[in-house]
Protein backbone atom coordinates (compact mmCIF):
# COMPACT_ATOMS: atom_id res chain seq x y z
CA UNK A 1 0.00 0.00 0.00
CA UNK A 2 0.96 3.27 -1.07
CA UNK A 3 0.84 6.14 1.81
CA UNK A 4 -0.53 9.69 0.86
CA UNK A 5 2.39 11.49 0.12
CA UNK A 6 2.11 14.17 2.93
CA UNK A 7 2.26 11.25 5.64
CA UNK A 8 5.26 9.81 3.69
CA UNK A 9 6.68 13.34 4.38
CA UNK A 10 5.70 13.48 7.73
CA UNK A 11 7.40 10.42 8.55
CA UNK A 12 10.76 11.62 7.52
CA UNK A 13 10.84 13.43 10.30
CA UNK A 14 9.11 11.40 12.95
CA UNK A 15 9.41 12.19 16.40
CA UNK A 16 9.57 15.82 15.87
CA UNK A 17 7.23 17.53 17.66
CA UNK A 18 6.51 20.66 16.69
CA UNK A 19 6.79 22.56 20.34
CA UNK A 20 10.09 21.63 22.60
CA UNK A 21 9.64 18.25 24.89
CA UNK A 22 8.91 18.98 28.88
CA UNK A 23 11.70 17.35 29.84
CA UNK A 24 15.61 17.64 29.04
CA UNK A 25 17.59 14.73 27.58
CA UNK A 26 18.36 13.01 31.17
CA UNK A 27 14.42 12.85 31.34
CA UNK A 28 13.84 15.93 34.13
CA UNK A 29 11.98 18.57 34.24
CA UNK A 30 13.64 21.70 33.76
CA UNK A 31 14.31 23.19 36.96
CA UNK A 32 12.67 26.89 36.33
CA UNK A 33 11.01 29.56 38.22
CA UNK A 34 7.26 28.97 36.89
CA UNK A 35 4.52 30.91 38.83
CA UNK A 36 2.51 28.52 40.12
CA UNK A 37 -0.98 29.05 38.50
CA UNK A 38 -4.24 27.72 39.55
CA UNK A 39 -5.45 24.03 37.97
CA UNK A 40 -8.48 23.01 38.22
CA UNK A 41 -8.88 19.07 38.26
CA UNK A 42 -12.38 18.17 36.68
CA UNK A 43 -12.99 14.75 38.03
CA UNK A 44 -16.55 12.50 37.07
CA UNK A 45 -17.50 9.44 39.15
CA UNK A 46 -19.82 6.96 39.22
CA UNK A 47 -19.49 4.02 41.16
CA UNK A 48 -15.45 4.27 42.23
CA UNK A 49 -15.37 3.53 45.32
CA UNK A 50 -12.99 0.45 44.47
CA UNK A 51 -9.73 2.94 43.49
CA UNK A 52 -11.11 6.40 44.16
CA UNK A 53 -9.05 7.19 47.40
CA UNK A 54 -6.10 6.45 45.50
CA UNK A 55 -6.19 8.57 42.53
CA UNK A 56 -7.22 11.56 44.95
CA UNK A 57 -4.55 10.67 47.09
CA UNK A 58 -2.28 10.94 43.81
CA UNK A 59 -3.54 14.50 43.28
CA UNK A 60 -2.42 15.42 46.86
CA UNK A 61 1.35 14.18 46.40
CA UNK A 62 1.20 16.75 43.08
CA UNK A 63 4.77 18.73 42.78
CA UNK A 64 2.92 21.94 41.56
CA UNK A 65 0.18 22.37 44.81
CA UNK A 66 -1.97 25.20 43.18
CA UNK A 67 -4.72 22.98 42.56
CA UNK A 68 -7.96 22.35 43.56
CA UNK A 69 -10.67 19.62 42.47
CA UNK A 70 -13.89 19.28 41.09
CA UNK A 71 -15.99 15.96 41.10
CA UNK A 72 -19.30 15.57 39.08
CA UNK A 73 -21.21 12.50 40.13
CA UNK A 74 -23.17 10.70 38.15
CA UNK A 75 -25.59 9.27 40.71
CA UNK A 76 -22.92 6.43 42.52
CA UNK A 77 -25.14 3.68 44.20
CA UNK A 78 -21.88 2.54 46.24
CA UNK A 79 -19.48 4.57 48.95
CA UNK A 80 -18.31 7.07 46.46
CA UNK A 81 -20.26 10.04 47.74
CA UNK A 82 -19.31 9.39 51.29
CA UNK A 83 -15.53 8.76 50.08
CA UNK A 84 -15.78 12.20 48.72
CA UNK A 85 -17.37 14.03 51.48
CA UNK A 86 -14.51 12.69 53.90
CA UNK A 87 -12.35 14.34 51.70
CA UNK A 88 -14.46 17.29 51.26
CA UNK A 89 -14.37 17.46 55.44
CA UNK A 90 -10.88 16.91 55.91
CA UNK A 91 -9.21 19.45 53.23
CA UNK A 92 -12.59 22.09 52.99
CA UNK A 93 -14.41 23.14 50.03
CA UNK A 94 -12.23 25.27 48.63
CA UNK A 95 -10.23 22.53 48.11
CA UNK A 96 -12.73 19.96 46.72
CA UNK A 97 -16.45 20.75 45.31
CA UNK A 98 -18.75 18.12 44.76
CA UNK A 99 -21.60 18.50 41.85
CA UNK A 100 -24.13 16.35 40.41
CA UNK A 101 -23.99 14.73 37.16
CA UNK A 102 -26.68 14.94 34.13
CA UNK A 103 -26.50 11.32 34.11
CA UNK A 104 -26.59 11.17 30.72
CA UNK A 105 -23.11 8.97 30.16
CA UNK A 106 -19.36 10.21 30.73
CA UNK A 107 -19.12 12.25 27.99
CA UNK A 108 -22.37 14.32 28.27
CA UNK A 109 -20.85 14.59 32.55
CA UNK A 110 -17.02 15.72 31.11
CA UNK A 111 -18.05 18.20 28.96
CA UNK A 112 -20.97 19.28 31.28
CA UNK A 113 -18.68 19.86 34.29
CA UNK A 114 -16.14 22.11 31.65
CA UNK A 115 -18.56 23.92 30.47
CA UNK A 116 -19.53 24.78 34.36
CA UNK A 117 -19.31 28.73 34.67
CA UNK A 118 -18.53 28.48 38.55
CA UNK A 119 -15.27 26.84 38.04
CA UNK A 120 -12.58 29.45 37.64
CA UNK A 121 -9.34 28.61 37.13
CA UNK A 122 -6.61 28.80 34.91
CA UNK A 123 -5.71 25.92 33.10
CA UNK A 124 -7.78 22.77 33.26
CA UNK A 125 -7.21 19.14 33.63
CA UNK A 126 -9.38 15.78 33.00
CA UNK A 127 -8.89 13.00 35.65
CA UNK A 128 -10.59 9.19 35.80
CA UNK A 129 -11.68 8.01 38.95
CA UNK A 130 -9.50 4.55 38.95
CA UNK A 131 -6.13 5.85 37.58
CA UNK A 132 -2.70 7.61 39.67
CA UNK A 133 -1.16 10.41 38.37
CA UNK A 134 2.63 10.12 39.16
CA UNK A 135 3.78 13.57 40.97
CA UNK A 136 5.11 15.72 38.22
CA UNK A 137 2.07 15.18 36.15
CA UNK A 138 0.77 18.73 36.55
CA UNK A 139 4.30 19.93 36.74
CA UNK A 140 4.92 18.44 33.39
CA UNK A 141 2.00 19.79 31.73
CA UNK A 142 1.91 23.29 33.00
CA UNK A 143 6.00 23.41 31.98
CA UNK A 144 4.54 23.46 28.42
CA UNK A 145 1.17 24.98 28.84
CA UNK A 146 3.03 28.20 30.08
CA UNK A 147 5.17 28.28 27.12
CA UNK A 148 2.06 28.79 25.30
CA UNK A 149 1.24 32.76 24.62
CA UNK A 150 -2.85 32.61 26.76
CA UNK A 151 -4.94 33.93 23.76
CA UNK A 152 -3.78 30.45 21.71
CA UNK A 153 -5.99 27.32 23.25
CA UNK A 154 -3.39 24.79 24.15
CA UNK A 155 -3.85 20.97 24.68
CA UNK A 156 -1.23 18.52 26.70
CA UNK A 157 -2.01 15.29 26.51
CA UNK A 158 0.31 11.39 26.60
CA UNK A 159 1.26 8.50 26.95
CA UNK A 160 0.12 6.34 30.34
CA UNK A 161 1.44 2.82 31.91
CA UNK A 162 -0.70 0.53 32.64
CA UNK A 163 -1.45 -0.98 35.56
CA UNK A 164 -4.01 -3.68 36.43
CA UNK A 165 -6.84 -3.76 39.33
CA UNK A 166 -3.94 -4.45 41.78
CA UNK A 167 -1.65 -1.68 40.95
CA UNK A 168 0.87 -3.82 38.82
CA UNK A 169 1.96 -2.95 35.77
CA UNK A 170 1.43 -4.54 32.37
CA UNK A 171 2.31 -2.51 29.94
CA UNK A 172 2.33 1.16 28.36
CA UNK A 173 -0.12 2.42 25.70
CA UNK A 174 1.39 2.98 22.14
CA UNK A 175 3.98 5.60 21.77
CA UNK A 176 2.88 8.33 18.98
CA UNK A 177 5.68 10.10 17.27
CA UNK A 178 3.74 11.92 14.21
CA UNK A 179 3.21 15.84 14.74
CA UNK A 180 -0.51 16.11 16.18
CA UNK A 181 -2.63 18.14 13.82
CA UNK A 182 -6.36 18.40 12.41
CA UNK A 183 -6.00 15.78 9.31
CA UNK A 184 -4.66 13.31 12.32
CA UNK A 185 -7.50 14.34 14.78
CA UNK A 186 -10.53 13.63 12.05
CA UNK A 187 -9.54 9.90 11.88
CA UNK A 188 -7.59 9.22 15.91
CA UNK A 189 -7.41 10.48 19.03
CA UNK A 190 -4.02 10.21 20.09
CA UNK A 191 -4.45 11.10 24.20
CA UNK A 192 -6.94 9.90 26.27
CA UNK A 193 -8.81 12.67 28.39
CA UNK A 194 -7.41 10.84 31.73
CA UNK A 195 -3.68 12.52 30.64
CA UNK A 196 -4.89 16.05 29.49
CA UNK A 197 -4.69 19.49 30.45
CA UNK A 198 -5.30 22.74 28.82
CA UNK A 199 -5.64 26.28 28.87
CA UNK A 200 -8.25 29.08 29.41
CA UNK A 201 -7.84 29.55 25.27
CA UNK A 202 -9.27 25.68 24.82
CA UNK A 203 -11.56 25.81 27.60
CA UNK A 204 -13.07 28.71 26.53
CA UNK A 205 -13.78 27.24 22.93
CA UNK A 206 -15.17 24.03 24.96
CA UNK A 207 -17.47 26.33 26.20
CA UNK A 208 -18.65 28.21 23.39
CA UNK A 209 -19.07 24.38 21.31
CA UNK A 210 -21.30 23.72 24.35
CA UNK A 211 -22.41 20.34 26.32
CA UNK A 212 -24.96 18.95 24.68
CA UNK A 213 -23.12 18.06 21.44
CA UNK A 214 -23.23 14.56 20.46
CA UNK A 215 -19.80 13.27 20.45
CA UNK A 216 -18.21 9.89 20.83
CA UNK A 217 -15.62 10.90 23.43
CA UNK A 218 -14.72 14.27 24.94
CA UNK A 219 -11.04 13.81 24.32
CA UNK A 220 -11.31 12.82 21.21
CA UNK A 221 -14.07 16.09 20.65
CA UNK A 222 -11.05 18.61 22.18
CA UNK A 223 -8.19 17.22 20.11
CA UNK A 224 -10.44 17.99 16.70
CA UNK A 225 -11.53 21.29 18.05
CA UNK A 226 -8.35 22.78 19.20
CA UNK A 227 -6.34 21.50 16.20
CA UNK A 228 -8.89 22.48 14.09
CA UNK A 229 -8.86 26.02 14.98
CA UNK A 230 -4.79 25.54 14.44
CA UNK A 231 -4.49 25.88 18.38
CA UNK A 232 -1.24 23.91 19.13
CA UNK A 233 -1.26 20.48 20.91
CA UNK A 234 1.92 18.87 22.73
CA UNK A 235 2.04 14.93 23.24
CA UNK A 236 4.59 14.00 26.00
CA UNK A 237 5.92 10.57 25.33
CA UNK A 238 6.86 10.28 29.27
CA UNK A 239 3.75 8.31 30.84
CA UNK A 240 2.71 10.19 33.66
CA UNK A 241 -0.95 8.34 34.23
CA UNK A 242 -0.93 5.08 35.52
CA UNK A 243 -3.81 4.13 33.28
CA UNK A 244 -6.10 1.12 35.00
CA UNK A 245 -7.62 -1.30 33.08
CA UNK A 246 -9.89 -3.51 35.07
CA UNK A 247 -13.25 -5.14 33.35
CA UNK A 248 -15.67 -1.76 34.61
CA UNK A 249 -13.79 0.57 31.90
CA UNK A 250 -15.67 2.14 29.63
CA UNK A 251 -12.96 3.19 27.77
CA UNK A 252 -9.96 1.20 27.42
CA UNK A 253 -6.25 1.00 26.26
CA UNK A 254 -5.69 0.09 22.50
CA UNK A 255 -2.20 -1.32 23.25
CA UNK A 256 -2.70 -5.06 22.50
CA UNK A 257 -3.91 -7.53 19.32
CA UNK A 258 -7.33 -8.15 21.39
CA UNK A 259 -7.59 -4.55 21.72
CA UNK A 260 -6.68 -4.04 17.91
CA UNK A 261 -9.01 -6.26 16.79
CA UNK A 262 -11.83 -5.32 18.59
CA UNK A 263 -11.20 -1.84 17.28
CA UNK A 264 -10.92 -3.48 13.66
CA UNK A 265 -14.52 -5.28 14.55
CA UNK A 266 -16.04 -1.92 15.11
CA UNK A 267 -14.99 -0.63 11.82
CA UNK A 268 -16.98 -3.43 10.12
CA UNK A 269 -19.63 -3.27 12.47
CA UNK A 270 -19.83 0.25 11.01
CA UNK A 271 -19.26 2.24 14.61
CA UNK A 272 -16.16 4.18 13.11
CA UNK A 273 -18.45 5.47 10.43
CA UNK A 274 -21.27 6.73 12.72
CA UNK A 275 -18.61 8.03 14.97
CA UNK A 276 -17.24 10.09 12.00
CA UNK A 277 -20.76 10.98 11.19
CA UNK A 278 -21.16 12.65 15.16
CA UNK A 279 -17.58 14.61 15.20
CA UNK A 280 -18.88 15.96 11.61
CA UNK A 281 -22.21 17.68 12.66
CA UNK A 282 -20.20 18.52 15.94
CA UNK A 283 -17.62 20.30 13.99
CA UNK A 284 -19.79 21.91 11.66
CA UNK A 285 -21.72 24.00 14.45
CA UNK A 286 -17.98 25.16 15.77
CA UNK A 287 -16.97 26.01 11.26
CA UNK A 288 -17.22 29.87 12.27
CA UNK A 289 -14.23 28.66 14.92
CA UNK A 290 -12.15 26.52 12.49
CA UNK A 291 -9.48 27.62 9.66
CA UNK A 292 -9.75 27.76 6.39
CA UNK A 293 -7.47 24.99 5.50
CA UNK A 294 -9.41 23.22 8.53
CA UNK A 295 -12.63 23.58 6.71
CA UNK A 296 -11.40 22.85 3.40
CA UNK A 297 -9.92 19.24 5.14
CA UNK A 298 -13.78 18.89 6.92
CA UNK A 299 -15.61 19.91 3.93
CA UNK A 300 -13.79 17.82 2.03
CA UNK A 301 -13.50 14.51 4.63
CA UNK A 302 -17.35 14.56 4.56
CA UNK A 303 -18.15 14.64 0.78
CA UNK A 304 -15.55 11.70 0.07
CA UNK A 305 -16.62 9.24 2.63
CA UNK A 306 -19.38 8.42 0.61
CA UNK A 307 -18.03 8.20 -3.40
CA UNK A 308 -17.15 5.33 -5.11
CA UNK A 309 -14.00 3.43 -3.88
CA UNK A 310 -11.42 5.00 -6.78
CA UNK A 311 -12.64 8.47 -5.64
CA UNK A 312 -12.36 8.12 -1.52
CA UNK A 313 -8.83 6.27 -2.32
CA UNK A 314 -7.70 9.23 -4.71
CA UNK A 315 -8.84 11.69 -2.27
CA UNK A 316 -6.87 9.79 0.69
CA UNK A 317 -4.01 9.91 -0.78
CA UNK A 318 -3.56 13.53 -1.46
CA UNK A 319 -5.37 14.65 1.39
CA UNK A 320 -2.60 14.05 4.05
CA UNK A 321 -4.92 12.59 6.32
CA UNK A 322 -3.03 10.18 8.81
CA UNK A 323 -2.95 7.91 11.86
CA UNK A 324 -0.21 7.44 13.53
CA UNK A 325 1.04 4.08 13.12
CA UNK A 326 1.76 1.85 10.09
CA UNK A 327 -1.03 -0.61 11.38
CA UNK A 328 -3.22 2.36 12.06
CA UNK A 329 -3.04 3.93 8.58
CA UNK A 330 -3.45 0.15 7.24
CA UNK A 331 -7.03 0.25 8.87
CA UNK A 332 -7.70 3.03 7.83
CA UNK A 333 -7.12 2.30 4.34
CA UNK A 334 -9.00 -0.68 4.93
CA UNK A 335 -12.07 1.27 5.76
CA UNK A 336 -12.00 3.16 3.37
CA UNK A 337 -12.05 0.61 0.64
CA UNK A 338 -15.28 -0.61 2.47
CA UNK A 339 -16.76 2.39 2.64
CA UNK A 340 -16.50 2.36 6.67
CA UNK A 341 -14.60 5.81 6.97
Amino acid sequence: MRLPSTLGKIVVSVCILAHPPVADLDGKLPHSSLRRPHVAILMCSYNGERFLAEQIDSFERQTHRNWSLVVSDDGSQDGTLEILQAYMDSWGQERLKIVQGPQRGFVKNFLSLTCSTDIDAEFFAWADQDDIWSEDKLHAALAWLQTIPKHIPALYCGRTKLIDESGTPIGFSPRFCLPPCFANALVQSIGGGNTMVFNQAARDLIQEAGDNLDVPSHDWWAYQLISGVEGVTHYDPVPRVLYRQHDENLVGSNSNWYARLQRLRMVLNGRFYEWNAQNIHALETMSHRLSRDSQTTLRNFKDERNKKIYQRVLWWMRAGVYRQTLFGNIGLFFAILIKKI
